[in-house]
């Protein structure tokens, strides 16, 4: 104990532990504003990713409804429109 008394007493100690919390803990972009900057950087990077993918499966379906046929195939699978003379049953499971 009576060797960290003179460390304690040292003006650059005191100097730099000073810089470390005020760094650390109060200023503007402390430690914890960097881990939560992280953390909502690392989800976003996830969402654009999926973003990604969903884009190139729009492009794919885009791309395939040039067609007649594709869109009638599209438009009775993926939203349920039908004839007038047809009846569609919708089965789900929860």
């Amino acid at each position: 104990m009576k060797k960290m008394l003179p460390v304690l007493k040292n003006k650059f100690f005191i100097a730099f532990a000073v810089f470390v919390v005020y760094g650390a803990f109060l200023d503007e972009y402390d430690m914890f504003t960097i881990i939560s900057q992280r953390s909502k950087l690392n989800k976003l990077e996830k969402a654009k990713v999926a973003m990604s993918k969903d884009l190139v499966e729009t492009k794919e379906t885009l791309s395939k409804l040039k067609y007649r046929s594709e869109v009638e195939r599209y438009a009775r699978e993926k939203k349920f429109f039908k004839k007038d003379d047809e009846d569609i049953f919708v089965i789900s499971y929860e």
